[in-house]
């Protein structure tokens, strides 16, 4: 282990970056499901079949959706400054880019609870509509209870995918494991820290993984405890 290494330990820089990444991720990705959610709900039952259909609502928002999630971040990041600026008052550091993180994980997660949500059985749905369930019912009661597993497993992936991007908040000024793997790595040409702050974030995502695993089995009523 190199000096520099010892030096950014000893000090709490790297213990800094740590938490940084993970709570730019978690309330990134808490505040991305408050608006991908109820976005993804509303994709999966206004779609044909859904049980609220209303095709030309189902298009808007997908398009929508879909051209937020075509454009790679690092432009969307670059783009979204002037937002963040005006949101919580400065475009650099790690309340613009959670700003950031929150648009562009937002679509990304209405997609993976569509999919979450479709994958509901049909015969459950219908089965609630022969009861005379009303529709607010039939979501609250039928399908996100249904659909829990799978949208544990995507938020897991979720998380993920907006732990990757916040690695990228070095670059306007942000902090985490990335701003440090930038900083201290890349720009001192020090392969030792970047290594560092790769191994630590890949033990993160797999921390994040098991856990969110645990939590997908014991929720799946299909699986046996």
């Amino acid at each position: 282990m190199s000096d520099i290494l010892v030096q950014l330990w000893e000090k709490g820089v790297l213990q800094l970056g740590i938490w940084e990444t993970v709570y730019m991720t978690f309330i990134s990705a808490a505040f991305a499901y408050i608006i991908g959610l109820p976005l993804g709900i509303i994709l999966s039952i206004t779609d044909k079949g859904g049980i609220c259909e209303l095709v030309w609502l189902n298009r808007l928002l997908g398009i929508i959706v879909n051209v937020f999630r075509s454009i790679p971040f690092v432009i969307l990041m670059v783009a979204m400054l002037p937002a963040a600026k005006l949101i919580v008052g400065t475009s650099l550091g790690n309340k613009a880019m959670i700003v950031t993180l929150i648009i562009a994980a937002a679509p990304y997660v209405a997609r993976m609870a569509e999919s979450s949500v479709k994958e509901v059985d049909k015969g459950v749905i219908e089965a609630a509509q022969a009861m005379g369930t009303s529709s607010f019912k039939i979501i609250c009661k039928v399908l996100i209870p249904e659909a829990k597993p799978s949208l544990i497993v995507g938020g897991v992936i979720s998380l993920v995918t907006i732990l990757g991007y916040s690695a990228m908040a070095g670059t306007i000024g942000g902090g985490g494991l990335g701003m440090i793997a930038i900083t201290y790595g890349y720009q001192r040409f020090n392969n030792d820290i970047i290594w560092i702050c790769v191994l630590l974030t890949v033990i993160i995502v797999q921390l994040i993984q098991e856990l969110g695993m645990f939590i997908s089995r014991k929720t799946d009523k299909r699986v046996r405890n």
